[in-house]
């Protein structure tokens, strides 16, 4: 069985007006509704709208995580480091993007503690990789930082506005078994990406699946209403073989409805990833 689970704070109401940012009130709640929304897992924030209340900051808090993923049997599989679009490693001075590594290699441990097993790091929105002089910035930040993640054993994914051939090209240049690629079906439906194109570009190299919905050059919509193939892009995972989890990072639903939305869209991502494996058992 697929490993299905959300991003965090979408369990709960949003704070403060932000459509994703850690839930610094809701944070312990996301555990049971995940559990009634039938979800396995939990991709976990780390942004600096939540770093100072963030249980990742503290041993005490990492146990807390572990204890109630263990007791409602949900993992936290994941980090999405958005910290580092908040604070983007590209397009700061020296001293700053130096301070950053020291962040991230912190964070890196902090993941280790906790059990977490990858990271997805954006570079998307404010943190877009704009030319070929900032992809070289990002290959020499890798270098600095795999060294780290292969210590902690946590692997690196990195989420793009690329397109297909250009992030190929960008993987390519660092082969390294723990970097690769966060898929969102969201931001390639957005930027008018074929999902086959990017399967054939750099499809070997995925290691996490964001699911939502946009429309072209817009944002985030319910499943099925924007311009994202889901069906296709379900069936192109099954054909390589993706061995990963899906993270559903779908538009908000009426406040208050989080729980039955969550465990709606779960069942039909669910029943469309099962579909895609009997027909390539069939091919």
């Amino acid at each position: 069985m697929a490993i299905i689970g959300t991003m965090q704070g979408r369990l709960v109401p949003p704070e403060g007006g932000r459509f994703q940012s850690f839930p610094r009130e809701g944070w312990k709640k996301e555990f049971s509704l995940a559990r009634e929304a039938e979800l396995d897992a939990i991709e976990w924030i780390y942004d600096a709208y939540g770093e100072d209340v963030n249980p990742l900051g503290s041993d005490a808090g990492i146990a807390e995580m572990r204890a109630l993923s263990a007791e409602h049997g949900v993992q936290v599989i994941s980090l999405c480091a958005d910290y580092f679009m908040d604070c983007p490693f590209l397009r700061c001075p020296p001293g700053e993007r130096e301070d950053l590594v020291r962040r991230m290699h912190w964070l890196l441990g902090r993941c280790r503690i906790a059990g977490i097993a990858s990271m997805v790091i954006p570079f998307v929105d404010h943190s877009r990789i704009h030319s070929d002089e900032e992809a070289d910035e990002v290959i020499r930040l890798m270098e600095k930082i795999l060294p780290a993640a292969e210590a902690n054993q946590v692997e690196l994914h990195l989420e793009t506005s690329l397109p297909p051939a250009h992030f190929a090209q960008l993987l390519e240049r660092c082969p390294h078994p723990l970097l690769k690629a966060n898929y969102d079906s969201g931001n390639s439906s957005s930027l008018g990406y074929d999902c086959a194109e990017e399967f054939a570009a750099y499809g070997k190299r995925i290691g996490s699946v964001h699911i939502k919905d946009r429309v072209l050059g817009g944002g985030t919509v319910p499943l099925g209403t924007g311009n994202a193939n889901l069906p296709a892009v379900l069936e192109g995972l099954a054909a390589l073989s993706y061995p990963g989890y899906y993270l559903l990072q779908i538009a908000r639903p009426e406040q208050g409805h989080e729980v039955a939305w969550l465990a709606n869209n779960r069942a039909y991502v669910a029943g469309e990833i099962e579909r895609c494996a009997r027909k390539e058992v069939s091919l």
